[in-house]
């Protein structure tokens, strides 16, 4: 459960952004899109195989 203290007088809207960034920190809505699709074992093979292609090609042209 997210907490945000508040002190007599502070604004709401300095609440609600305090407690924005700490939801967003929890990654809760990063792993919410991340469960609504399914891919397959096969495919993420493959795009991690890509994604290392990828990068190995991007660190042999900054040498």
């Amino acid at each position: 459960m997210i907490i945000v203290p508040l002190k007599e007088g502070d604004n709401i809207e300095r609440a609600l952004k305090k407690f924005k960034r700490k939801f967003e920190k929890t990654g809760i809505t990063k792993e919410l899109r991340r469960r609504q699709q399914f891919d397959k074992p096969s495919v993420k093979k493959r795009l991690a195989k890509e994604h290392a292609v990828y990068v190995t090609a991007l660190r042999r042209n900054e040498e």
